[in-house]
């Protein structure tokens, strides 16, 4: 399994690209995702070349390409995956236990 780390301005641009790229497989203009999503194009060329919109203003955006179901799964809760997730490990003692005086003769 790997991990990619992203942060928050590539993750931004990544998403106004997957959108850029979804508008046009539909043939659609930026003025014209602008106007279905009811945006100023300038706030949306915006987003395109920046990665950066309110997340309202990218909920319109969503609904306007009729991928607005997509947002039910973005932080719905997860499923167990191990018997660990359900029941975790105790933390292990970090000191040993107090032993009982020995009695020396």
């Amino acid at each position: 399994m790997s991990f990619t780390l992203y942060t928050p301005p590539e993750m931004s641009a990544q998403l106004a690209d997957r959108v850029r790229q979804d508008r046009l497989a539909r043939g659609w203009t930026q003025a014209g995702l602008a106007a279905r999503s009811g945006i100023p194009i300038a706030t949306y060329r915006l987003f395109e070349q920046t990665g950066q919109i309110s997340l309202e203003r990218l909920i319109a955006i969503s609904s306007a390409l009729s991928r607005s179901a997509e947002w039910s799964t973005l932080f719905k809760p997860r499923a167990a995956q191990s018997l660990d997730d359900i029941d975790p490990p105790r933390p292990t003692r970090k000191r040993g236990r107090r032993s009982t005086p020995s009695t020396s003769r």
